[in-house]
């Protein structure tokens, strides 16, 4: 029992489809039973065509992905292109695999779209690199797999997608204790990415999708 051994929380996904890459993260930072913000920034925009997610420990996944913008930058002003996500999620691997072992607490996806169309990648502190088409990270990720396994195909329209990424939040916040607060859905594509909902309140769609079957939500 150490000093990082208290319990962290959160609901964090990604998943590929015809029209890119959907992002979608809550917004609840945890120790244990204790909330200590319902306003987190999870989704960190490295730059205008890559994205990352934070889950485990805040300070350790904020500090190295804002690290990894400065190393993206530098790639751009040596080599005059934009840095692949391939080439992004592996200066990420190789700083967590030089620490492995150390302490540090991040499980993180990075998104993005480069010369050979959309990509995402989970890395975490381990070091672990793995390309794919749908991964959940934190506490609720079990609850948010659930839902997004069930609705997930690759030719989902754009509407469908973030509303498959919102609805997978949701029912995580709803199961997870230590996920909640807001969900925000990102979008990338062609052109970069778009911030397609900044930030929805859990309540109001706990009530919305009671609703929608016919119940108050209070049942």
């Amino acid at each position: 029992p150490g000093l990082m051994d208290f319990k962290k929380g959160t609901t964090t996904l990604g998943f590929v489809f015809q029209g890119g890459i959907i992002i979608a993260v809550d917004s609840r930072a945890s120790m244990g039973s204790y909330i200590g913000s319902q306003t987190v920034k999870k989704v960190i925009e490295i730059n205008d065509f890559l994205l990352g997610t934070m889950a485990g420990g805040a300070a350790d996944c904020s500090f190295w992905e804002r690290h990894l913008t400065r190393l993206c930058r530098m790639h751009e002003l040596r080599h005059r292109e934009r840095i692949s996500v391939a080439a992004a999620s592996k200066l990420l691997a190789n700083i967590f695999y030089g620490y492995r072992g150390q302490g540090l607490s991040c499980g993180t996806m990075v998104a993005g779209w480069d010369k050979s169309g959309p990509h995402l990648y989970y890395v975490d502190d381990q070091g672990d690199r793995h390309k794919g088409n749908v991964f959940s990270v934190g506490s609720g990720s079990t609850f948010a797999y659930g839902v997004l396994d069930s609705g997930y195909k690759f030719d989902l329209s754009v509407e469908e997608a973030v509303e498959l990424g919102r609805r997978s939040i949701y029912h995580a916040t709803h199961r997870d204790g230590a996920s909640g607060g807001v969900v925000r859905v990102y979008h990338v594509h062609e052109k970069g990415w778009t911030k397609v909902i900044p930030g929805e309140d859990v309540n109001d769609l706990h009530y919305m999708y009671a609703k929608e079957k016919g119940l108050t939500g209070t049942e």
